[in-house]
């Protein structure tokens, strides 16, 4: 499963550096599956559409750190916990219950991601 952040977040920016696949966004901020990974060309969503890799994607949180579930590994492969969860001072970076993933998938999204 990915992660997300609760509305309890309070901005402080903890997690976004932590982050190995750089699956966290400020609040308003454009995103894209280059960002941080060494994805070139076309990418195929967990969804099965493609979009290019460097194409800029709308925002999913106005307001709020968001982490995109597309990118988000729970850091399988690189730690032994989620990194943005061990750093968070007020505990909102959660489980996802809507993006529930293996850790054989989770890692084969890191090494797509990664080469």
């Amino acid at each position: 499963m990915a992660i997300k952040i609760t509305e309890e977040c309070i901005n402080c920016g903890a997690c976004e550096p932590e982050c190995p696949n750089n699956a966290i966004y400020e609040g308003g901020a454009e995103w894209r599956f280059s960002d941080g990974t060494a994805v070139k060309g076309s990418f195929k969503k967990l969804d099965g559409t493609e979009v290019e890799g460097d194409a800029a994607q709308p925002p999913l949180s106005m307001d709020l750190y968001y982490i995109v579930p597309d990118k988000c590994t729970e850091c399988k492969g690189f730690h032994d916990e989620p990194q943005c969860a061990a750093v968070c001072p007020v505990d909102c970076c959660v489980d996802d219950e809507t993006h529930r993933e293996t850790e054989e998938v989770l890692l084969g999204k890191k090494a797509h991601m990664h080469g």
